[in-house]
């Protein structure tokens, strides 16, 4: 059976909540983590970014494998599968 629901969008949701903190995003085919520092209609900014090449398990503190990239980072949003705080 199918059932209606209301879908009520909130303000500072999604990345805009999540500002100025480290989350982990999915991406189709990499996996990165950094800090939020910009976000917009196409794009988010990654201060002290990372590139997490073999993640371990997910209940330790640190990934197995991750890289440091030399700048900032912007993610297309249109590649992105998920993203959260995860470690």
């Amino acid at each position: 059976m199918k059932v209606l629901q209301t879908i009520t969008e909130e303000t500072n949701e999604g990345f805009l909540s999540l500002m100025g903190k480290t989350v982990t995003i999915f991406c189709m085919n990499y996996i990165y983590t950094g800090e939020i520092i910009g976000v917009n209609d196409t794009q988010v900014k990654l201060k002290n970014p990372k590139i997490v090449y073999e993640t371990g398990a997910f209940n330790t503190k640190d990934w197995k494998d991750a890289q440091s990239l030399p700048n900032d980072l912007y993610i297309r949003l249109s590649a992105i599968e998920s993203y959260g705080i995860v470690k």
